[in-house]
């Protein structure tokens, strides 16, 4: 059991401490050096879309993407995870930061990293091998259609103030608006878009985001800046000092108290207990959502590079790092798949390399804050459409339905249903219970009693009329065991001895337990005598903690059905 235990452990630094363990040399550093700068130069960009879709400034993601994107690889268990703002969190963060504005994103955060330690030290870190694929495919669709949905604004130019919450309304706003095209917004959200799906055909070692920012400003200056919003148009700083600017401010992210930031109206929330109360949906939802974004990524890096992840130990990194991170300005970090995968793919050996693409943005923030105010809103949208696109898993989910059956295709349904319309917990919720339901449908069909009173391989000599063999083959519990016996009920009428041979049935728990006391209850008192024969190991010890205990002549228990038979 040592090895189970390793991978459960709730220690600090386990995938650190394992690479170490098994020896890491410079020539390792340099690849996790290659891999950081690459990895580095693609969360630049989407660190300041995510943070500008979660509805705050862009300075916050990088914020993000420089403290959790340091402390979870440093404390986690994933050793090719990059950790960062990922588009997953835009569904929920943007509704809390239009509530309770960067104030209560923060203090939602922390509440999340408090909410992901106490699953760690639960030891739930496989869970996540109990969610299953068609409701994963269902919020991660939902989450990319609405996160999609929100980015047309931006790419479209339409200037909209302030989108309403529900999605349809979103709809219907966005449709209201669309007279209002912005030419040049859209011309420079469509060559993005283009730059985006065309630069990965050249085979460049050089990644996506990069190209595909430089083009989008080139296009806003031939087409003119004065008439293309960009983030030093959008967002505004000012620092303590007095010093103020458009775009990022070009200073290393500060200790602050989270309840200390701005508001919804720039004015700082009280922080108090009903407070506290009205973030705890978020901070949940935060959790949850953080936990199977993180160990999903590192389920899909263990198949990527043949090695095994802490999983209490990731959740345990993802705590820390939620918990400290809105301390110093950064919003909710889990680990971002798409960077996590090029990171491993470019060479990475350690999660040094995603300490390497943290500080790749810290001195982007230093150096390049001049230049990043100048990138259009709508390069920023065509960045996020590509990254919704990636995250709906369409292909898997069109290959689900094709394949599935039906009951699978419903609870993909159903979550991306839920997801878009209402909210992703509620999704995973129902999906994981409808699909508990379907399968525990499916497992019950697989119980099944039969007359073998003439099957000469377990009967070999001849019983008199009144009696009967019956074989119950399959999981004895509550879903199948009223069916079950309802059908012996039939099979068994006129008999007066009534053999159950129990060796096909592995599970008895209580449902099963109660309806088989009823059955024998009723055929006793129609004067039949019960034989139960062949108990396995866990329905006998079910048995034994019953009321059900040997009468001369009514009820009694065999070893084998040879006994029985005798």
């Amino acid at each position: 059991m040592p090895h189970r235990s390793r991978f459960n452990s709730v220690l600090p630094f386990t995938a650190l401490r394992e690479v170490f363990k098994g020896g890491y040399r410079f020539d390792h550093f340099i690849k996790d050096l290659l891999a950081g700068l690459t990895v580095g130069i693609i969360a630049i960009p989407l660190s300041m879309a995510l943070a500008i879709a979660s509805g705050v400034p862009p300075q916050y993601g990088l914020y993000t993407a420089i403290i959790a994107g340091i402390l979870i690889p440093l404390t986690g268990g994933s050793r090719y995870s990059v950790s960062g703002p990922t588009a997953a969190f835009v569904v929920i963060l943007y509704p809390v930061a239009q509530s309770y504005g960067l104030n209560g994103l923060l203090l939602a955060t922390l509440l999340a990293g408090l909410i992901m330690l106490t699953l760690a030290f639960a030891r739930l870190g496989r869970l996540i091998e109990y969610i299953p694929e068609p409701v994963t495919l269902g919020f991660t669709s939902g989450i990319a259609v609405v996160i999609a949905v929100l980015q047309l604004n931006d790419f479209l130019g339409l200037h909209i103030a302030e989108m309403p919450e529900f999605f349809f309304a979103k709809l219907v706003t966005l449709f209201d608006h669309l007279p209002a095209i912005h030419t040049g917004e859209l011309v420079v959200g469509v060559v993005t878009l283009a730059s985006l799906i065309i630069w990965p055909k050249f085979k460049t070692p050089i990644p996506t985001y990069l190209p595909a920012a430089i083009v989008g400003t080139l296009a806003a200056f031939l087409w003119g800046f004065n008439e293309i919003e960009t983030i030093g148009t959008r967002f505004h700083y000012l620092l303590p000092d007095g010093t103020s600017g458009a775009g990022i401010p070009p200073v290393l992210p500060s200790l602050t108290w989270p309840w200390q930031q701005p508001g919804p109206n720039g004015v700082p929330l009280d922080w108090n207990l009903s407070l506290v109360i009205e973030l705890l949906p978020a901070a949940f939802s935060i959790a949850m959502l953080g936990a199977i974004e993180s160990l999903l990524c590192a389920v899909v890096l263990d198949g990527m590079s043949q090695k095994r992840h802490h999983s209490n130990g990731e959740l345990l990194g993802q705590g820390i790092g939620n918990l400290v991170t809105p301390w110093f300005g950064g919003i909710t970090a889990t680990a971002a798949l798409a960077r996590s995968a090029t990171n491993y793919r470019v060479g990475a050996v350690s999660p040094i390399a995603a300490i390497i693409h943290s500080l790749v943005v810290l001195a982007a923030i230093l150096l390049l804050a001049p230049w990043l105010a100048k990138i259009p809103m709508a390069t920023m949208a065509a960045m996020l459409l590509l990254v919704a696109w990636n995250v709906s898993e369409a292909p898997k989910a069109i290959k689900l339905v094709r394949q599935a059956n039906l009951g699978d295709v419903l609870v993909l349904l159903s979550c991306f249903s839920l997801t878009v319309i209402f909210d992703m917990v509620i999704a995973i919720c129902v999906g994981v219970v409808l699909a508990a339901l379907l399968f525990m449908r499916d497992i019950a069909q697989m119980t099944q009693v039969k007359d073998i009173s003439g099957v000469r391989k377990h009967v070999p000599r001849p019983l008199s009329e009144r009696t009967a063999v019956y074989k119950i083959n399959g999981p004895l519990f509550f879903a199948a065991a009223d069916r079950v016996f309802d059908q012996l009920e039939h099979l068994s009428q006129g008999k007066q001895k009534i053999i159950l041979y129990l060796d096909g049935v592995s599970i008895l728990d209580a449902g099963g337990l109660s309806a088989l006391e009823r059955f024998i209850e009723r055929r006793i008192q129609d004067g039949c005598e019960i034989v139960l024969a062949d108990l396995q190991f866990q329905p006998l010890k079910t048995v034994s903690r019953s009321d059900l205990t040997p009468l001369p002549n009514q009820l009694s228990f065999t070893a084998t059905l040879a006994e029985a038979l005798e």
